[in-house]
């Protein structure tokens, strides 16, 4: 007999002890649960969310208090908004309120329409640029507010999905101390399934550079449960929920 053949047989041996080992170990178990060990797959008949979970949708009025909830829940705002320019009057007051120097924001044209440079003079605001600008983190890093637009939201859990693109950074809503989220009130979905599947089969080349999930302030807890609010993201996030997303009349250059 060869080394080669010795080898493999000294592997089946030990293969057949640890099956052993496995089946007593699991006989043990069903032993204890006093019920017969299950010997064969459990059939798996749904792929995904059952259909009647695909059909579940909230009312406009009750997706818009269920978001509410649960990102407050969270430690999170919501202002529900009528038209931009009331989006424009928040940011302005609350920026005056809270003497931010330094605002980042998408370059989004719907962010564009609010003319904040107008407003706020007195403040450094940033736009995020797809350029080789190697301090567009370190600017989001110290920026008191980070302004983008949700690409959906969703009731059922409270959390906006923002995506990043080279236009989009993703540091504009990961850093800055005060998150401030638009959402047009058609973007609020019941579910996430309603948004997911705006990504799904979709090649690697089209989906977005980064899909982020935000349900509220950044939360974190050691071991001890000590709860600290900020320290991986912002501390304040605002979510602005708006039923006219239009540009502003008297703003459109």
């Amino acid at each position: 007999m060869s080394k080669q053949q010795s080898h493999q047989e000294w592997l089946a041996e030990l293969e057949l002890k640890s099956k052993k080992k496995q089946e007593s170990f699991m006989n043990g178990i069903a032993s204890k649960l006093n019920r017969p060990r299950v010997l064969e797959k459990p059939a798996h008949p749904y792929r995904g969310a059952p259909d009647f979970w695909k059909e579940f949708t909230w009312t406009p009025e009750e997706r818009m208090n269920q978001f509410t909830l649960n990102i407050e829940a969270a430690g999170g705002h919501v202002v529900h908004l009528s038209d931009m320019e009331n989006v424009r009057q928040f940011i302005t007051s609350k920026a005056a309120e809270m003497r931010a120097s330094r605002i980042i924001r998408q370059n989004q044209e719907e962010l564009a329409w609010l003319n904040l440079e107008s407003d706020l003079p007195n403040t450094e605001i940033t736009v995020w640029s797809d350029t080789a600008e190697t301090n567009l983190r370190s600017k989001a890093a110290e920026a008191d507010f980070g302004i983008v637009v949700a690409d959906y939201a969703a009731a059922y859990t409270g959390s906006m999905v923002v995506t990043s693109s080279p236009t989009k950074g993703r540091s504009v809503s990961l850093l800055p101390t005060v998150l401030i989220a638009i959402i047009p009130v058609e973007r609020l979905m019941t579910r996430l399934g309603e948004i997911l599947v705006h990504f799904d089969g979709n090649e690697n080349e089209r989906l977005p550079a980064g899909i982020h999930f935000i349900s509220g302030p950044s939360r974190s807890a050691d071991i001890e449960n000590d709860l600290t609010i900020g320290v991986h993201g912002p501390g304040i996030v605002y979510a602005l929920i708006v039923d006219d997303f239009k540009p502003i009349p008297n703003l459109i250059k």
